[in-house]
């Protein structure tokens, strides 16, 4: 299938990439835009992959309040260079980050920040409920791992559902934030008040 100069300049202005590979993109993609721009998008996240040992020390510190001051969020999102941590696309992704906290209430950045003993806590209830619930015991251990991959999902800020499209993971919007700007960014960490929050515990 020949791809035209207007298919290639419609892609290239909704992705910002370069003419040759928005072409290519197409060209696999036998001129189909939604899987010319899924190709550059998984491209992005190669690119984002080669990126992620390069220091971010530069960014931002975003504070962000919600419902007339009922949630408070600040986030500090690092990135290589002062030049980007200035750019209004930095700043832009720093205030969807804060949104997200604030809206989705993680309580940490990434899987691997989950302690032991909390991952024990969550082991221990998936499998009292599991029995209560009468699963066979053959398929326990099985559910029990399902549910924590689940408990990743929404405690873990990178692994859940973005709050403006739930096909995409805010894990998979930072890899294309990486992509379009060039450089590494890193969600440093977080803290997230809600007002009277401490009352409940």
């Amino acid at each position: 299938m020949a791809i035209t100069i207007e298919q290639i300049k419609e892609l290239r202005e909704a992705t910002g990439v370069g003419i040759l590979d928005c072409r290519k993109a197409l060209e696999q993609s036998n001129g189909d835009y939604q899987k010319a721009v899924d190709y550059l998008r998984e491209k992005g996240l190669a690119k984002a992959a080669k990126r992620a040992d390069r220091e971010a020390s530069e960014g931002v510190v975003e504070l962000y309040s919600h419902g007339n001051g009922r949630v408070g969020v600040m986030v500090e999102v690092n990135c290589e260079t002062d030049f980007v941590g200035r750019s209004e696309g930095f700043r832009k992704f720093a205030h969807e980050v804060a949104l997200q906290i604030a809206a989705a209430s993680p309580r940490y950045v990434r899987k691997e920040d989950v302690t032991e003993d909390v991952l024990e806590r969550e082991r221990q209830i998936a499998r009292a409920r599991a029995l209560e619930e009468g699963k066979p015991a053959s398929v326990v251990d099985r559910i029990v791992e399902g549910r924590i991959e689940k408990f990743y999902d929404e405690a873990c800020l990178l692994r859940q559902p973005y709050i403006r499209d739930e096909q995409v993971t805010i894990e998979k919007l930072l890899h294309e934030q990486i992509a379009a700007l060039g450089e590494n960014i890193v969600i440093r960490r977080f803290v997230r008040w809600e007002l009277g929050e401490s009352l409940l515990d």
